[in-house]
């Protein structure tokens, strides 16, 4: 694909040349590639029909996570989760070691502590990453799904955007089975803090144990407001929020 330039940009098609608009800017691409009947059935496309199918596999887990964490990725996340976690997706199914080409997926790979890790710290707002927001320890009880973070003081352990006065911290505790699709995620109650000196014992406490079979993940989010005359508004539609996968197990 070719990059457009100068002042005047083109959409849609000249003879064989598309001219479209992305996130990357105006690009212009050639008419090309492989008939679609023919990769679906000649034979020297064998390996390239297992490659979609695993990737199809791949983008459908990741979907499914991003479904059952749909209210959070509301207020924390960016423009390219899909592609990212979809890439994370993609790896973990490779170290699937059982299931024959064309048939690797993330139900399978992810009962592996290494599968488990490329997943643990997983960020889904890449402009607002964890560990450069939130400059305090904080321990997971996988047992029992609570965060603690001991002694927060958050005027000097949270990077907070400018115009930020108070933060929020929520828990969740999320079971997912990649192979069905179903899940169960169970919130934590809801700390809000004013951005000052002050130390608070942040503890995190899902409503419940999550019900069902599959992976736990157990996720932390930060979300910064502004308090004008005493209400809070969200800071900037969530730019600076932060959500990430803090434990899996």
């Amino acid at each position: 694909m070719a990059r457009q330039k100068g002042i005047i940009k083109l959409k849609g098609k000249i003879g064989d040349i598309s001219f479209y608009k992305t996130q990357d800017g105006h690009l212009a691409r050639e008419k090309g590639g492989v008939d679609a009947e023919r990769i679906q059935n000649d034979p020297a496309f064998v390996r390239t029909r297992e490659n979609g199918a695993e990737f199809g596999s791949s983008a459908s887990s990741g979907k499914t996570l991003r479904t059952a964490l749909f209210a959070m990725l509301q207020t924390a996340s960016d423009n390219r989760v899909v592609s990212r976690l979809t890439k994370v997706m993609t790896d973990i199914k490779n170290l699937d070691a059982t299931s024959v080409r064309g048939l690797r997926n993330v139900g399978v790979a992810i009962a592996l502590p290494a599968a488990k890790a490329l997943l643990k710290n997983f960020n889904f707002n890449k402009k607002a990453i964890l560990g450069s927001i939130l400059f305090q320890p904080y321990a997971v009880n996988t047992g029992t799904g609570v965060i603690t973070i001991n002694g927060l003081e958050p005027i000097n352990h949270i990077n907070f955007p400018s115009g930020a006065t108070h933060i929020t911290l929520k828990g969740s505790w999320l079971k997912l089975d990649f192979a069905t699709g179903l899940y169960d995620l169970q919130a934590s109650n809801v700390v809000n803090l004013p951005i000052d000196g002050v130390a608070t014992n942040v503890v995190l406490t899902p409503a419940g144990v999550p019900a069902g079979a599959g992976t736990d993940l157990y996720l932390l989010q930060i979300e910064f407001f502004q308090e004008v005359n005493a209400v809070q508004y969200s800071l900037k539609n969530g730019a600076h929020n932060t959500l990430s996968i803090v434990e899996v197990a």
